[in-house]
């Protein structure tokens, strides 16, 4: 993929809209600030739903085939993918991005597995425009809730709570007005703005550290298959864009694939491994749920400048692709 086609595809992503304007932060459930976020943050942030943004990526593959794998064999020259089929056919390269349960970093002996993270996420999309006086996320004791306006007025909400893994409600939404019809405007709103179907629920897991090589022989990971990460700094999916352009630059710029597969793995593990321990810690800090816990927390978010979180954020998203090494 050019320059030229990364610019459409960003183009295509902002024409969905922005969001309106308001205020944002974190709060209490009673509503009180702990932290605003200054104006100047998020200029030009662009919340796509999901589904739009796999469209326009979908779109502008060449090829999208849809099949089942159920393993992966290498070899220094090429890579044979096994359907669940029995068929087989082999690749050059063959780029593992199936997620956080990869199939592909299964077939490798030194898979670290995944662990639960200590807390369960709800989420969801209102089904029309609901009003919102501020965005962010309100954290109580063991619970969070976060709110994400979009450009056509509906809201992208979520809602997390440290709770057993596996742990059964027999309906979602009603659970989730049981944890949060107390909580300040707009939140129970947006709840019954939601479709019982539209709610998910999944319990939040994370590949422990420090992960394996990216890369082996001719099969490369990328995304939640490589580093699958809390969502606490939303990065998982920025992680798993920055993987692929990542990959396609330096293929570009090495003159062999093997070359080009070390540099990818020693640049990636390195920011990705960062990133992953910092969501860890906040997410950790957010889920506090003791009282003494959730008091130090919040005198702690009080006494953060909210320009120092911000220009944090600014660092982390100050991401540039890899350029072409002298001489190439």
């Amino acid at each position: 993929m050019t320059a030229l086609d990364l610019i459409g595809l960003a183009a295509a992503v902002r024409a969905l809209g922005s969001p309106p304007d308001v205020p944002a932060g974190l709060r209490t459930p009673t509503g009180r600030w702990l932290v605003r976020t200054p104006s100047t943050v998020g200029g030009g942030l662009t919340v796509v739903h999901r589904g739009d943004l796999h469209g326009i990526l979908t779109a502008a593959a060449p090829v999208v085939e849809y099949s089942t794998v159920s393993r992966v064999r290498s070899t220094a020259d090429d890579a044979t993918v096994v359907l669940e089929s029995g068929a087989t056919r082999t690749f050059d390269l063959v780029v593992g991005a199936d997620g956080v349960a990869s199939r592909v970093r299964r077939s490798w002996p030194d898979d670290p597995g995944v662990r639960y993270a200590g807390y369960t996420a709800w989420r969801g999309v209102t089904d029309g425009p609901v009003d919102v006086p501020a965005a962010g996320e309100t954290w109580g004791r063991g619970e969070r809730f976060g709110i994400a306006p979009m450009s056509d007025g509906r809201v992208y909400w979520y809602a997390t709570a440290s709770v057993p893994a596996g742990w059964p409600v027999p309906e979602e939404k009603p659970e989730l007005l049981r944890r949060f019809a107390g909580w300040h405007d707009p939140i129970p709103a947006l709840l019954r703005a939601t479709a019982d179907r539209a709610v998910l629920r999944n319990d939040i897991i994370e590949m422990p550290p420090p992960f394996p090589r990216f890369a082996r022989a001719r099969v490369v990971l990328v995304g939640d298959a490589a580093h699958a990460m809390t969502p606490d700094l939303g990065q998982g999916g920025n992680q798993a864009l920055e993987d692929a352009v990542t990959l396609a630059a330096l293929i570009d710029h090495h003159d062999d694939v093997d070359g080009a597969l070390d540099r990818y793995d020693s640049v990636r593990r390195k920011r990705t491994t960062t990133i992953a321990r910092r969501s860890r810690q906040v997410g950790r800090i957010a889920q506090a749920h003791s009282p003494i816990g959730v008091a130090l927390r919040d005198r702690l978010v009080r006494l953060t400048p909210a320009g120092g979180s911000a220009r944090a954020a600014a660092r982390l998203e100050a991401w540039q692709p890899p350029r072409p090494e002298p001489g190439r």
